[in-house]
């Protein structure tokens, strides 16, 4: 590792930007004045600057040197629909949207990292600057790789980064093989006769129906997955009814599953599905299962963690890069970038310890304005790695 006093220079007018974006928080595909100061800021760098690619994203090329390498870095845009109550001076003022996952700061850092590009160089190819909409939920990643983002801008590989609550502050994790879960979430609906409470014999009870699925439905995890395979299956909505006097005709229950094998998908499909038909057979109801395949797993191939390791090293040290910790069950639709490049790596920026609502996707979540500067480096340092200059020094 080694100092750079020019990350340092510009690490409060970073934090300045992070806190102009956090006060104006935009939910996904609506991050309209988020992209302008975004694209702003890169124009003003002397990026060539494209804000046509795919809904609100904002995309920033910079090239040096003759090589035809080149490497993608990507950000997030979007907020969440969360009221803050952080309490912080430069809060929230659009009612009902917060940056309460840090995506304020991670296109902060990404600024601040293209700043510094662009002003040095110390890289030889083209470095592809990726301001993505919609993370949360919507799949604005998904959106760009369809819209053909690699097509117009191909890369080599794609790196990101996240801030982690738990993980110490400032240090660098990111391993081989998974990182993040895949999703995929399932409606379920029992349908039959509605009858009075009164007289149940007179109709069928999706309620009833819908408790024994709930029961019958972690089978698919505990005893048709292999127990050295992670997964979990969890229900999270039952609805159904409208009067205290009344059995329903139609209940729906929701859930979602969440494993690191991409395989799992169709499996647990099929096994939802076999014990939905099982449970409605018991019960003479009906019954119909609509899957939604969400994010796949963020998977980090051997090539991509091994640039991502060396340049967390060079940014913190080797004693505070984790290279063996458990993933995460969370999951992130960096997955569609990394999956359509096939190169490249999701790294976590150590947020340090914080308390109950503090962290990702609380409403008193705040962003560690100390871990920017070490995000600017290993961003710098990616580039560093990825497109080597003969001159090229860590940061």
């Amino acid at each position: 590792m080694t100092a750079n006093d020019r990350v340092a220079g510009i690490a409060d007018e970073v934090i300045g930007w992070r806190h102009r974006i956090h006060a104006d928080p935009e939910l996904g595909f609506q991050e309209h004045r988020t992209a302008a100061f975004v694209a702003e800021q890169l124009r003003s760098f002397g990026l060539e600057v494209h804000t046509d690619v795919s809904a609100t994203a904002v995309v920033g090329i910079l090239r040096r040197g003759t090589s035809g390498r080149s490497v993608a870095l990507r950000a997030e845009l979007d907020a969440l629909p969360i009221q803050e109550a952080s309490g912080v001076p430069y809060a929230s003022r659009n009612p009902g949207a917060m940056h309460a996952c840090g995506h304020d700061g991670h296109s902060a850092i990404l600024l601040g990292a293209a700043k510094l590009l662009a002003e040095g160089g110390g890289f030889d190819g083209t470095v592809v600057f990726m301001f993505q909409p919609a993370e949360e939920v919507v799949g604005g990643g998904r959106r760009m790789v369809g819209d053909g983002v690699f097509e117009r801008f191909p890369v080599d590989a794609v790196f990101a980064l996240h801030n982690w609550p738990g993980v110490p502050e400032g240090h660098i994790a990111v391993r081989t093989g998974p990182q993040m879960a895949a999703v995929d979430d399932f409606e379920l609906r029992f349908s039959g006769k509605g009858c009075h409470a009164a007289m149940p014999h007179l109709g069928d009870d999706p309620i009833l129906a819908a408790a024994d699925f709930v029961s019958a439905a972690q089978r698919v995890v505990s005893r048709s997955i292999d127990p050295l395979q992670p997964a979990v299956l969890s229900v999270t909505q039952i609805h159904g009814g409208r009067f205290n006097n009344f059995v329903p005709t139609e209940v729906a229950v929701e859930g979602t599953c969440r494993f690191y094998e991409a395989g799992l998908s169709d499996h647990c499909e099929a096994e939802i599905r076999r014990v939905a038909e099982g449970v409605a057979a018991v019960h003479g109801l009906s019954t119909e299962l609509t899957y939604k395949r969400g994010y796949p797993p963020v998977v980090n191939p051997a090539d991509g963690a091994d640039i991502a390791v060396a340049a967390g090293i060079d940014a913190v040290g080797r004693e505070r890069v984790l290279t063996e910790f458990p993933p995460s069950m969370g999951c992130e639709d960096f997955a569609f970038m990394l999956n359509a490049v096939g190169r490249g790596a999701y790294a976590w920026i150590g947020a340090g310890e914080v308390g109950p609502g503090e962290g990702l996707h609380g409403d008193r979540y705040v962003f560690n304005d100390a871990v920017v500067p070490v995000g600017i480096r290993w961003f710098l340092n990616v580039v560093q790695r990825a497109l080597p200059a003969d001159n090229g020094n860590a940061a």
